[in-house]
């Protein structure tokens, strides 16, 4: 059983590096010669490319929800802490989470990719109820939480753009950093508010 795990494993870790190399341009072949597997091997695995990308979204999110379920549980932080470590919780491998792969994905793969899009703009019920416990405990300023749950997440999916973010020399983790801080504290300085 060990043995199938870290196969499994490696073809998924083969697949990420691909996606890394050529997007999602690649031949299972291409996929086999990279762990030095053959083709009939990977076919053991997994049935198609399609159901290692399943597999890696499936993971992917289920990461994020364990990371941020944690994050909620941990008592030593404070509602403002939880709240920023929920927004800027980022999977092991992200780059599923770029508009280049996701406009591929939505070409070649539209199952994955509807999947993927009802994901990110999944109400993330974790934060809402971390915003709605704010606002209960007068840590949040009173405002429409639907509204507050739009505006974050369209700051949150802005990261999706990683062109951008590379151009400019800022990372996915110091993007969603900066971004709840300018969500938190906004643009003017304190002494000049």
């Amino acid at each position: 059983m060990g043995g199938r795990i870290h196969i499994k494993n490696r073809i998924i870790n083969a697949f990420i590096e691909e996606i890394q190399a050529n997007g999602l341009k690649f031949s299972v072949d291409d996929l086999a010669n990279r762990i030095g597997i053959s083709k009939r091997t990977l076919y053991k695995y997994f049935s198609s490319k399609a159901e290692i990308l399943d597999c890696i979204i499936d993971d992917t999110f289920q990461e994020i929800d364990e990371k941020a379920k944690a994050i909620i549980q941990n008592g030593q932080l404070s509602m403002p802490e939880k709240i920023k470590g929920v927004i800027t919780t980022l999977p092991d491998h992200y780059e599923l989470l770029d508009l280049k792969l996701l406009g591929q994905m939505k070409q070649y793969y539209p199952e994955q990719w509807a999947k993927m899009d009802e994901l990110l703009k999944d109400d993330w019920e974790l934060l809402r109820n971390l915003i709605e416990q704010g606002i209960r405990e007068g840590v949040i300023i009173e405002l429409n939480v639907s509204l507050v749950m739009k505006v974050i997440l369209e700051s949150i999916n802005s990261t999706l753009d990683q062109s951008f973010y590379m151009e400019n020399r800022i990372t996915v983790s110091e993007a969603l950093s900066e971004i709840v801080n300018i969500l938190f504290y906004g643009l003017i300085s304190e002494n000049k508010r």
